[in-house]
């Protein structure tokens, strides 16, 4: 076990298949405490096992093809959209996995993740309660919901960060100093940013509040 946890996932899959004896070493869940991911299709692949001896997940994707995802829906176009539509709920459903077989989950890191919702998060929080570190940064469709879930849910927590995540607001932030205050936050570059609203239903609101306000 020792020795072999000194190779990368591709490489421990490969010898896995050289022996009964070491296949039996590849499929030890000792041998998986930590998860390091590059890009969501390295999830789709056989080369890794989970199960509650896993403690680190990290799934960070730095590609150009990051940006796409992060386009608001409305704004996409067709062939943006196509590419979405292949990958948008691989990482979430693997974090639904991880929710049900990973609960001795101590640090969760998510970047460029673009299609994690909410709920996904919500749901983790409430499967994993030894989670101490959540580190979500560039994931666009995370919300106040999720620090309403930290709340509620996040009796472990240590470390928040929610960095370059736009639909953050700064009340939210507020509501988590308060009613979390030993939880290191961080929010660089998250409450400050344009969150994905239409332009024609921000009109739309403006119209009518000044309606109700000359009624």
């Amino acid at each position: 076990l020792h020795l072999v946890s000194f190779l990368d996932k591709n490489s421990r899959k490969s010898l896995g298949k050289t022996c009964h004896k070491l296949l039996e070493v590849f499929q030890d869940p000792l041998l998986w405490p930590l998860l390091n991911f590059h890009s969501p299709t390295e999830l789709k692949k056989d080369n890794f096992l989970l199960g509650p001896a896993l403690k680190y997940l990290s799934i960070c994707w730095y590609s150009e093809r990051v940006k796409v995802c992060n386009i608001e829906d409305w704004m996409k176009n067709n062939l943006q959209k196509d590419f979405c539509n292949k990958h948008e709920n691989t990482v979430s459903d693997f974090l639904l996995e991880v929710c049900n077989r990973c609960p001795n989950l101590l640090s969760l890191t998510l970047s460029g993740c673009g299609h994690v919702t909410d709920d996904c998060i919500s749901l983790l929080l409430m499967n994993c309660p030894n989670l101490k570190t959540l580190k979500l940064e560039n994931c666009v469709r995370i919300t106040d919901q999720t620090l309403e879930a930290v709340i509620c849910y996040g009796a472990s927590l240590q470390t928040l960060h929610v960095d370059f995540c736009r639909n953050i607001t700064q009340t939210g932030l507020e509501r988590v100093r308060e009613k979390c205050p030993s939880v290191i936050l961080r929010a660089e570059r998250s409450a400050n940013m344009i969150p994905d609203n239409k332009p024609q239903r921000k009109l739309m609101l403006r119209k009518a509040s000044r309606k109700l306000v000359q009624v």
